[in-house]
């Protein structure tokens, strides 16, 4: 059995590509070997910038054999299709979120996985980073007694004024909640443990929007999903949180507030991996800053996470259940708003295992050579 570094395959080379290639790029348990695109050429130019030595189609990367897992960074509505030719061609997948389209197409993909012993993972990753597994410890430890109620908010005018090619952000599997919506709702799993019930609201600001930057600048093009929406979410810990996700606010901001009964605590944005922690007990007037420890290397840890685990036979904390879980409540969401009612995911969960405290993605820890 091969114990060396596993090697990668990264399947999607957009703009998102660049900040996986960089982060696994540095990390001595992964081993990049191909990146593949629907445009060779692009495939080509992040190959060449990251010293990876195969690029062309995602045939070409799933046809090379030490490639043990395929990194799927293409837009949802191909992720399904891309990680079920991975499992088929007998490799682990990690993707990008959400896992797919549907709950009951990534209910499929993970039955394949199981009946092949392979594993599925997923982002959001950054649950993992310094920011988000500080404020665990800081729940863990009792700083603001038994957590009670969230309320987390991401709101601004969307991603077209600088994403060079936006519209897939506005169709099926994207909007603020199935884009931004993961990063929150992990975080929140996290915390409180899987969410057992869900009301909703949901608007659409603009039928159309227009590219803001880039060779497309100027183009319009259509908005098929919510860019409002309002959450109420029950915890299975008996916690709640009161969550928004907007495209549509000329003001920007990021909010993640955690209310104990003992006082409340201010999380670092989940969208990252780093940032401020800072506790306000109650009765006190001012804010404490918390310590803020471990990576904020970028994505990619959730790769590294279950590259380990494939040499180490353990579980991997970003995984395709985690994901599913998340899928279905985002759905549950939209369902409740169109429907008018609450509305239930199908599946429970339990919080993923907090990293260890000396978890280190810069040292290798998987033994180079040998079988």
């Amino acid at each position: 059995m091969n114990r060396g570094p596993v090697g990668v395959a990264v399947v999607g080379a957009g703009v998102i590509s660049k900040q996986y290639l960089s982060t696994l790029s540095r990390f001595p348990d992964v081993r990049l070997l191909a990146v593949a695109d629907l445009d060779p050429s692009r495939a080509l130019a992040a190959a060449r910038a990251y010293d990876v030595p195969v690029s062309g189609d995602l045939a070409t990367a799933l046809s090379v054999p030490e490639v043990e897992l395929v990194v799927n960074l293409t837009v949802p509505a191909a992720h399904g299709q891309v990680a079920t030719a991975a499992l088929r061609a007998g490799k682990h997948v990690y993707g990008e979120k959400p896992i797919t389209l549907t709950p009951s197409e990534a209910e499929k993909l993970l039955a394949e996985a199981s009946e092949r012993a392979l594993l599925v993972g997923n982002a959001p990753d950054t649950f993992l980073g310094a920011g988000l597994q500080s404020a665990l410890r800081a729940v863990q430890a009792g700083h603001i007694g038994t957590p009670v109620a969230a309320t987390t908010v991401t709101q601004g005018l969307g991603p077209e004024s600088w994403h060079p090619d936006p519209a897939f952000l506005y169709q099926q599997g994207a909007g603020p909640l199935f884009d931004l919506g993961p990063n929150y709702l992990t975080a929140l799993v996290a915390l409180f443990g899987g969410v057992t019930r869900v009301g909703a609201t949901a608007t659409r600001a603009r039928l159309e929007r227009t590219v803001g930057s880039g060779p497309k600048a100027g183009q319009t093009f259509p908005v098929t999903v919510p860019t409002h929406v309002c959450a109420l979410l029950e915890f299975a810990s008996g916690a709640t949180s009161n969550s928004t996700f907007s495209f549509d606010s000329a003001l920007p901001r990021v909010q993640f507030d955690i209310t104990g009964t003992e006082g409340m605590l201010s999380v670092p944005d989940p969208s990252a991996f780093g940032g401020p922690l800072r506790v306000r007990a109650n009765g006190a007037k001012s804010w404490r800053e918390l310590p803020v420890t471990g990576r904020t290397d970028g994505r990619g840890l959730g790769v590294l996470d279950m590259a380990r685990a494939i040499r180490g036979g353990w579980p991997h904390r970003a995984s395709g259940t985690l994901a599913l879980h998340v899928l279905q409540t985002m759905t549950a969401v939209d369902e409740s708003a169109a429907r008018g009612e609450f509305s239930t995911p199908a599946s429970r969960i339990l919080p993923p295992a907090p990293l260890p405290a000396d978890w280190d993605p810069t040292v290798a820890t998987l033994v180079r050579g040998g079988s």
